[in-house]
């Protein structure tokens, strides 16, 4: 009797092999090749390996902050050139503390934007913030701290409301946030009565919010060595994590080398704000905020959630997750951060009046997200955005006004540079689409 002979890899193909059992079902043939995903041999070729692994991605239209921190650099060779002024201690203290008004705006967006959906009312809720801040405080004598518990609740439950008629009701959310820049605008104006202005003791815990600073040269320095050992370490240990159980992970070198890029910036940082008051307290506040929900977005189930309905939401429903529930609180989060927004913008300027949270306060909030690199389409971004947008608009502005530019002219700049980076957000998701990473 002839045995049949399998010429790929050369056994017998009788019954005898159909039975060897599963191991010996699917035959490797001897000269097979691998395939293995090049992005897991990255770690195995060290910090090459990521400097390849960077090139592939911006091939591949992932751009991340790179293009931000780019225009940084550009806009900030380009005013110290013009004004030598620009880069002084006085103006990058200035300027740290013009982040945190806007800034904590700017993050409440950021989680909106992951969403892929819209919120109008954030300006408006920071002003009527403010205004239940200065009313109770002031005109009632409620303690600062009641007042700035309550001023902070408003803002929760009335980003609450906008959660529940967008996520239950089916009320596009641009519709329902549009209907609540204008109703809580008016609720504001309501609050504050025929006064219009209160002023705020400059001697009250919220002046203190943007008014104090730690003069010690040890809480500038100390503050930049707590970020870079605290970077470092996160790194190492999430590298660590990543190698226990076999995926992709940073070589020692790369963190080393990103730690490095960061003491630069924060002790050069902490160096020039110490030439001036010191540590703006505004600052530490802005930073500990963006540390906090950075880790809520990336190490947390919600933040995956959040992330998740972004990138579909039929998607997420399967997956089981509450999609009503989390949009809810995503709303309620941008409500939150804008009455903290609301309140850090009153205690630099010392009062709330009827202008509060009015004019390019809004735009200002959602351009700063989107320059900072959170994509409109949902799914992608980051809290750092609202920081790097941030400093993008606040150095436009800071020097624009020291070389005596009109605001007319700063808004058509800001305005061209919001559209650059939407530009580059939608070619960037268009050639990972044709990079089949999208």
């Amino acid at each position: 009797m002839t045995t049949n002979v399998d010429k790929t890899n050369g056994g017998p193909s009788n019954g005898a092999n159909k039975a060897s059992g599963p191991a010996d079902a699917n035959p490797v043939a001897k000269d097979a090749v691998t395939v293995v995903d090049p992005r897991l041999l990255v770690r195995q070729e060290g910090f090459r390996g990521y400097l390849t692994e960077f090139g592939r991605k911006m091939r591949s239209g992932d751009l991340g902050a790179v293009p931000v921190i780019v225009g940084i650099a550009i806009i900030w060779a380009v005013f110290q050139a013009k004004d030598s002024a620009f880069l002084s201690p006085k103006n990058l203290s200035d300027l740290s503390i013009l982040l945190g008004g806007t800034g904590m705006i700017s993050v409440g967006i950021v989680f909106v934007l992951l969403l892929g959906e819209i919120d109008l009312s954030v300006g408006s809720l920071s002003g009527l913030a403010a205004a239940t801040l200065a009313v109770l405080n002031v005109n009632h004598g409620v303690p600062e701290g009641i007042a700035v518990l309550a001023a902070l609740a408003s803002g929760a439950v009335l980003g609450a409301v906008h959660g529940f008629f967008f996520a239950k009701i089916g009320v596009p959310a641009f519709v329902v946030t549009l209907a609540g820049l204008l109703a809580w605008n008016g609720l504001m104006l309501q609050v504050l009565g025929t006064t219009g202005t209160i002023s705020i003791a400059d001697d009250s815990f919220v002046r203190d919010l943007t008014a104090h600073y730690f003069s010690q040269l040890i809480a500038a320095y100390g503050a930049a060595t707590v970020a870079t050992a605290g970077f470092f370490l996160a790194q190492f240990l999430d590298a660590r994590r990543r190698k226990a159980v076999g995926i992709p992970s940073r070589p020692l070198s790369e963190i080393l080398v990103r730690t490095g890029v960061l003491a630069v910036i924060v002790y050069a940082a902490a160096w020039r704000l110490n030439e001036y008051k010191g540590l703006p307290l505004a600052l530490v506040i802005f930073v500990a905020v963006l540390v906090i929900l950075d880790f809520v977005v990336r190490r947390t189930s919600y933040g995956r959630k959040v992330i998740a309905l972004g990138g579909s939401v039929e998607a997420a429903r399967r997956a089981g997750i509450n999609v009503v529930a989390i949009r809810i609180s995503v709303y309620s989060l941008a409500g939150l951060m804008a009455a903290c927004g609301g309140i850090m913008i009153a205690s630099r300027i010392g009062s709330a009046s009827q202008q509060a949270g009015t004019g390019n306060l809004l735009m200002e909030a959602i351009a700063a997200a989107v320059i900072g690199g959170t994509s409109l389409f949902g799914g992608r971004g980051s809290v750092w955005s609202a920081l790097l947008g941030m400093l993008v608009i606040g150095s436009i502005s800071s020097g624009m006004n020291l070389l005596g530019v009109a605001n007319s002219v700063q808004y058509m700049i800001t305005g061209g540079v919001l559209l650059a980076a939407v530009v580059i957000d939608s070619v960037s998701r268009r050639t990972q689409r044709s990079a089949g990473r999208g």
